[in-house]
């Protein structure tokens, strides 16, 4: 077989196909095979060639999807004209905002059948976000008054899983009356720590995409 002079291109085609697989049937159900049938003529050895497993697939596409997020993370962690508090808050805002929400609330990716992408998401927070992204930016609100906590460490944790994991409708398949509870719960328990980062349009954002999930179900 000649000798693939655009491997990049040939990776990237793999995991568009294998992400939008993954978000539309789960990746239980989602085989190689599956894979290969998306790939305009792509053969299996092409697959194996880049990656050894189908969950090797997966790692990489999540990879891919946490890699943007952290950028984004990256880059309002390190500004140096807001204080923690206003930090946090821009956080929330662009990461409800991005296009890609969209996209993945559309897919509607069933989190029950994906115990590989829960433990993904699970994993991510605790041990990459929360530490480097968002503890950072509590620290520098302790020292600027904006942000009062004993435990910023724990607080961060806190944030992130409330956040990610407690308030995600993909998870628990909550209801737009669910959802809007559980977002008023998270804003009062943020409000507890000084903390003012979910206003009306972050919560009628936060509504809008537990719309898009609830109606991609039926």
């Amino acid at each position: 077989m000649a000798r693939n002079k655009h491997p990049e291109e040939t990776v990237n085609l793999i995991l568009d196909v294998a992400f939008r697989l993954i978000m539309e049937k789960g990746y239980e159900h989602t085989s190689i095979q599956d894979i290969i049938a998306h790939l305009g003529g792509l053969s299996k050895g092409a697959i194996y060639h880049h990656f050894k497993s189908k969950e090797d697939i997966l790692v990489a596409v999540i990879d891919r999807i946490t890699s943007e997020s952290n950028q984004m993370l990256a880059e309002i962690r390190d500004r140096s004209d807001l204080n923690g508090n206003e930090k946090l808050k821009a956080i929330f805002r662009e990461s409800i905002t991005r296009p890609v929400q969209n996209d993945i609330f559309t897919a509607a990716p069933d989190f029950h059948n994906n115990p590989k992408l829960l433990f993904s998401l699970l994993h991510d927070t605790i041990e990459n976000a929360a530490p480097n992204y968002i503890l950072p930016i509590i620290e520098q609100g302790i020292s600027d008054g904006s942000i009062q906590t004993e435990y910023p460490k724990q607080l961060a944790e806190l944030i992130l899983l409330a956040a990610n994991v407690w308030m995600n409708p993909m998870i628990f398949d909550s209801t737009e009356e669910e959802s809007y509870c559980k977002f008023m719960v998270f804003r009062q328990m943020l409000q507890g720590f000084g903390l003012d980062i979910v206003d009306d349009e972050i919560l009628v954002r936060l509504q809008e995409l537990t719309s898009i999930y609830q109606k991609s179900k039926q």
